[in-house]
């Protein structure tokens, strides 16, 4: 009689697995239920200003740290290099710094779009 009761109880479960699998709603509450507790961390956690920094695009930091490079060599060429065409020639580097900061942040914001776009 035990043999027959284990049958039976293997073929309801079957036949609840069965119903389950083919509910449509399954997969739209377990999204729901994901996206629920990512909104839910998100706004649990702060926003810093590392959060902040990594959103500003390549293209304007780029050049920042260009002119931070550039300043730093405005700054110390005048004082390595006795000459009156010292801080012209640290401004030029500046400018190159700037410009070439522009280039490389506008080549990785480039490389970022296209992988978002491949996705």
């Amino acid at each position: 009689m035990s043999n027959n009761s284990n049958e039976q109880e293997r073929l309801r479960r079957l036949r609840e697995r069965q119903l389950a699998d083919r509910d449509p709603l399954v997969k739209e509450r377990e999204f729901q239920r994901r996206s629920v507790a990512k909104e839910r961390k998100a706004a649990a956690r702060r926003y810093t200003l590392r959060d902040a920094w990594s959103e500003i695009p390549h293209i304007i930091k780029g050049p920042l740290y260009g002119f931070l490079l550039g300043l730093g060599v405005c700054l110390v060429l005048p004082a390595l290099w006795q000459s009156p065409w010292a801080l012209p020639c640290g401004a030029g580097l500046a400018a190159l710094f700037i410009g070439m900061g522009a280039l490389l942040g506008r080549a990785v914001d480039s490389r970022e779009d296209i992988k978002d776009n491949l996705r």
